[in-house]
């Protein structure tokens, strides 16, 4: 089922995430909806947060479909190691239309559970770690935009807030 996902400012895209403790079949559908949303948006990343639900899940897939191996669900996931430094270009499913530059870790460690409840670690670099960063950020509430200096910040902010005022946001 294709969910809908929330743009900016709905409130949730800002509440920290519960951390998930039962998973069951409806976590796994709800995981099932999220990937089927994220390829019908033609995004790399999704978290629950994205899509209203308030809770520590988020999948990834930098093959957007195309390689059954590269879909990943990280379930309570935190980053334990953070290297380098990049900064390029993000996007968001929740800021269509708005593509910044922000500074991330090149490299990141991630801790996380399966969908099943079962612990893992994966290392990330480039842009796997950019989605890692960008999605366990959703997790915890904060947002790419908070993460752009405060002059691109204004700026996405006035062309949103127009954007709202013209009904195409």
């Amino acid at each position: 089922m294709i969910l809908k996902i929330v743009k900016y400012p709905e409130p949730v895209l800002q509440k920290p995430g519960e951390p998930v403790t039962e998973f069951n079949e409806e976590l796994h559908r709800f995981v099932a909806d999220m990937f089927e949303t994220m390829y019908v948006s033609q995004g790399i990343g999704l978290a629950a947060q994205q899509v209203g639900v308030a809770k520590r899940v988020t999948v990834i897939d930098l093959s957007m479909g195309k390689d059954p191996a590269q879909k990943l669900v990280l379930v309570n996931p935190e980053i334990i190691e953070r290297e380098g430094r990049q900064y390029e270009e993000e996007g968001c499913l929740s800021f269509p239309e708005i593509r910044e530059k922000v500074v991330r870790a090149e490299k990141v460690r991630v801790r996380a559970q399966d969908e099943n409840g079962k612990w893992f670690e994966l290392d990330g670099d480039e842009l796997l770690a950019r989605a890692f960063q960008h999605e366990i950020d959703h997790l915890d509430g904060m947002l790419f935009i908070f993460r752009m200096s405060a002059l691109k910040r204004d700026m996405v902010l006035r062309h949103i807030r127009k954007m709202q005022r013209e009904g195409t946001w």
